[in-house]
């Protein structure tokens, strides 16, 4: 199979570069940096070059973005050009050359500030039908480049699927606060009860949905890791998130206690992979119950395949592309 990734020197692009090549797929790496996963360099934002790239492509794993961090970095301008032009172009070129599957990956972020609830709500229950509201040009941007796919799915018989993905990324936290209050893994960790994901996982995220595009037409998923909590805990998680913790995985105290980490006091959201689980045949390997055990077993929290890609950072140039 020919596959073609954009954003292929990034965190997920050469994730999956390096996956599919294992399997024997024939992988065209396209990003505007140099990478171990990318064969071509040049932007998602020139037809010519995004119609080069396509040439004999089944399927597309559609990665190139710019992320939130690059709010403080570059211009709305270049936002709508490699978000949503870029995404644009890679559609166009797709139903050209008849690809068969077209992958699409977007953020949680797109749920905006239906992710923040009010003073003294409950924590929201975040999945496919909570309503986006996007807060900046980021995710104004992903959230349009969705729309686009939707079009061409409806109007142009190409089969597409979004996946919406919560935090993978090794980095520290954009937020002082949090990286003040917590050290990186005690914070990981925490997330994955509510709003992160191993790259792992992601990676098997996208080859389902690739090979299910053709059955779902146009689909849109969370992923993110399983969490433990039912609806029925979100008021008391915005109050006393260890408690509520406690009550599902009281492992978790003796573990945190030895490395002098601590539990979020309130947790204000919560990412729901069910529908994931049960269209894609998804079943992610990490959250928060197997990073306990690795760490009790003296093992690091991140899987070998997110040790292997590493941290990248967020270039800062204007124009610049990564996955």
């Amino acid at each position: 199979m020919k596959c073609l990734i954009t954003g292929s020197s990034g965190h997920l692009g050469e994730a999956l570069a390096l996956t599919l090549q294992k399997r024997g797929d024939e992988v065209v790496g396209l990003d505007v940096l140099k990478g171990v996963g990318t064969t071509r360099l040049g932007s998602i934002v020139d037809k010519g070059t995004v119609r080069d790239a396509m040439r004999g492509v089944e399927v597309v794993f559609h990665v190139a973005t710019l992320h939130k961090p690059h709010v403080t970095s570059h211009d709305r301008q270049a936002f709508v050009d490699v978000n949503v032009t870029g995404t644009l172009n890679l559609l166009e070129a797709a139903c050209e050359a008849d690809a068969r599957a077209f992958v699409f990956s977007s953020t949680t972020s797109a749920f905006g500030d239906a992710l923040v609830p009010a003073q003294g709500e409950p924590a929201a229950w975040i999945d496919e039908d909570v309503t986006a509201k996007p807060k900046n040009i980021y995710g104004v941007t992903k959230t349009a480049a969705e729309d686009l796919c939707q079009i061409f799915s409806c109007n142009e018989g190409l089969d597409v699927v979004v996946l919406r993905t919560s935090r993978f990324f090794p980095e520290e936290d954009d937020d002082e606060a949090k990286r003040a209050a917590f050290e990186d893994e005690n914070l990981k960790t925490n997330e994955l009860l509510y709003r992160r994901v191993d790259i792992e996982d992601v990676v098997s995220a996208h080859l389902l949905a690739a090979a299910k595009a053709p059955a779902l037409k146009f689909r849109r998923y969370v992923i993110s890791a399983t969490t433990p909590f039912a609806e029925s805990d979100l008021a008391e998680l915005s109050r006393n998130a260890p408690r509520v913790v406690r009550r599902y995985v009281p492992e978790y105290e003796p573990i945190y206690a030895s490395r002098g980490w601590k539990m979020a006091e309130t947790i204000d959201r919560v990412y729901v992979n069910a529908r994931a689980q049960a269209e894609l045949a998804w079943r992610p390997k990490h959250d928060f119950r197997s990073a306990l055990s690795r760490l009790a077993d003296g093992e690091r929290l991140a899987s070998p395949l997110a040790r292997e890609i590493g941290a990248k950072g967020y270039h800062r140039e204007p124009g610049g592309v990564t996955g």
